[in-house]
């Protein structure tokens, strides 16, 4: 049996409250910091709810309930607060994802509610780095998506999740909607960048995330039949330019521990370990 929940919704009066807690840890935190920033507190506008857990009187930890659940800052009790909370309300997210420690920690209580999940990545190294690699020359045919060009970067976007979650995005319940409307929202911030050969693309990543300390790369992606020539590691500079330029002074990404190719890129870019996530997939 769970222990007593200790946690409640916060509202929009304990925003500086949040960001407190959600600097503890700003490249852990990068993604729900970036969506707090943007849209605050109201569930609506966040997309989700973020529940709070009080010690003494004080915020000490959170979690943000939405498409995926997400623990930030949680310690052992905490853990076991959030957990309880999330068999009562039942699992509407697609994902448990966070720092490897507390989110094995609430999957180990909710897996016999929720489970079993498809898939289990249990090591997920998040690298930084606050520099340009030395030597390696930026793509110049990596470019901004155009905002009239979704035709154009949907096919990538698709089979970037495709490869990467192991279900397409377009067979969810609302037919893809809700994700082309994420990466539609990269592409109206000016985020999302791509390389195009014959009318098709064949490199594309996006910056997912901007916080004033830290901005998180996500959706790296080359074609198969144009991997192991450079593409990545040239196109992945180009946005690294962007990123340091305009949007934070760390860029952060994480990436599967058993991706070997991609982490032998992001070595090259100069990127380091920062610690580690973990996801649990539906």
């Amino acid at each position: 049996m769970l222990t007593a929940s200790l946690t409640r919704v916060l509202g929009p009066a304990e925003l500086s409250d949040a960001l407190a807690v959600l600097d503890l840890d700003p490249a852990a935190n990068a993604f729900v910091t970036s969506r707090v920033l943007e849209s605050g507190l109201d569930p609506v506008r966040l997309g989700g709810e973020m529940w709070g857990w009080y010690v003494h009187g004080r915020l000490s930890a959170l979690c943000y309930y939405g498409a995926n659940l997400v623990p930030l800052s949680a310690g052992p009790d905490a853990v076991r607060s959030f957990a309880e909370r999330a068999v009562r309300q039942g699992r509407l997210c697609s994902s448990i994802v966070g720092p490897a420690g507390s989110t094995a920690a609430l999957w180990s209580l909710l897996e016999p509610f929720w489970g079993p999940a498809r898939e289990v990545r249990a090591r997920q190294p998040l690298l930084t780095t606050t520099a340009m690699p030395p030597g390696i020359t930026p793509d110049p045919r990596v470019r901004r998506v155009r905002r009239n060009e979704m035709d154009l970067v949907m096919p990538a976007a698709v089979a970037m999740f495709t490869e990467e979650v192991g279900v397409s995005p377009l067979s969810a319940p609302d037919g893809g909607l809700a994700y082309q409307a994420r990466v539609a929202e990269t592409v109206g911030q000016g985020r999302c960048f791509v390389r195009v050969e014959d009318g098709r693309v064949v490199f594309k990543a996006e910056i997912g995330a901007v916080t004033p300390r830290i901005c998180q790369i996500q959706g790296v992606w080359t074609a198969p039949d144009r991997r192991g020539r450079g593409l990545a590691t040239a196109g992945l500079a180009t946005v690294m330019r962007h990123a340091f330029a305009e949007c934070s002074p760390v860029v952060s990404l994480y990436v599967n521990d058993f991706n070997t190719p991609a982490r032998a890129v992001y070595r090259r870019l100069g990127f380091t370990e920062a610690g580690t996530l973990m996801s649990v997939l539906f």
